[in-house]
């Protein structure tokens, strides 16, 4: 069904008239001029994201429902970030013709998982034309007690450096599927060059090959908010002093830690967390797995540092691990490689202005 046929109201009534409130927060969402909340004794948490095709999605190789479950959580990831709890999320789109309203149910449907996973309200938003493709953007509002939210700009000398999961799996998914792209396309350009039409044909029903790298897929595809890793700081008594996710790659978000909370770090090459299928890629690719963990974004695992004294209580929950460690600032911000060589940091992450 074209959209047109709908109109901007009838769209947003069609995708959002049996969304259940699951806060006590959402007086009222979807329907008014404005959605109505109440924190009266918490502190409310914001954070938007806008997200272009072509810039931060490839329609060539991510659904509409990835799309909209990734389009979520990567906002609901913010609010993890800042030891806060996701509540409610604003979605306003700008659709080109060639969308369909059965292509903004798929969207809606990853969008909602994500929210129903995190307990989060969808409770306002826009639609609009777009001339230039598909963008998305996303507001979501969270809270926290005053005194639990975490800000960057805590970090003290000889606080623990701490991430959660792996790193470099998102990065090596998007290496992945470029390629399979690019061999898709070289081989339809191969064959419109002949003009075999019987090879066109086949490329129709052309199969990346993928074997072997399904975790790299799903951590590209199917982001993942760690909300399971704040719960269990908390459940251990544990309160970061500084806190990010990683979205622009581990270098670029420990540099911003550092700045902000005017300090130095070391980090340890030994200790980064690295999946195997993350390192066969990169050997696959002739690059340095280390490079991709550091620099490649998209992971959306939690970078946090905590006091010395919590050392223990860190090491026996699973899920995290120790890299290094917050100097003082005269010491500068170093990578310490596995033949103990030292180097400065350097912010090479993902710059959606370039």
């Amino acid at each position: 069904m074209e959209i047109a046929k709908l109109g901007e109201f009838g769209l947003i009534d069609r995708l959002t008239k049996d969304i259940d409130i699951k806060n006590e927060s959402t007086k009222y969402g979807v329907g008014d001029d404005c959605a109505v909340l109440s924190y009266p004794d918490k502190e409310v948490l914001v954070t938007t994201d806008l997200l272009m095709e072509g810039v931060h999605f490839d329609l060539t190789y991510i659904d509409l429902k990835h799309l909209g479950y990734k389009s979520a959580m990567v906002n609901i990831s913010d609010v993890f970030a800042m030891n806060g709890t996701p509540r409610q999320i604003t979605v306003s789109l700008a659709l080109s013709k060639r969308f369909t309203v059965e292509d903004m149910e798929e969207f809606y449907a990853g969008l909602r998982l994500a929210c129903d996973k995190w307990g989060v309200d969808i409770v306002g938003g826009d639609t609009t034309s777009s001339y230039t493709g598909l963008a998305i953007s996303i507001t979501c509002i969270g809270e926290a007690k005053k005194e639990d939210i975490v800000y960057r700009h805590g970090a003290k000398d000889t606080d623990l450096i701490c991430v959660s999961g792996d790193l470099g799996a998102a990065y090596m998914g998007l290496q992945l599927l470029e390629r399979e792209k690019s061999v898709y396309y070289s081989q339809v350009e191969e064959a419109k060059k002949k003009g075999d039409k019987r090879a066109l044909e086949e490329l129709a029903h052309f199969q990346p090959d993928f074997s072997g790298k399904e975790y790299l897929l799903q951590r590209q595809l199917q982001t993942e908010a760690r909300g399971d890793i704040i719960q269990k700081l908390r459940e251990a008594g544990i309160k970061p002093t500084a806190m990010m996710d990683i979205s622009d790659g581990l270098s670029s978000e420990l540099m911003h830690i550092c700045k902000q909370s005017g300090v130095g770090c070391r980090i340890y090459e030994k200790n980064i967390p690295i999946d195997y299928q993350t390192a066969v890629m990169a050997e696959e690719m002739n690059m340095n797995v280390t490079t991709c963990a550091l620099n490649g974004g998209e992971d959306y695992e939690l970078l946090f540092t905590v006091p010395i004294g919590d050392h223990e209580k860190v090491e026996q929950i699973e899920g995290m691990k120790l890299i290094g460690h917050i100097t003082d600032s005269k010491f500068g911000q170093v990578l310490v490689t596995r033949d103990n060589q030292e180097f400065e940091l350097k912010a090479q992450g993902w710059n959606p202005l370039n």
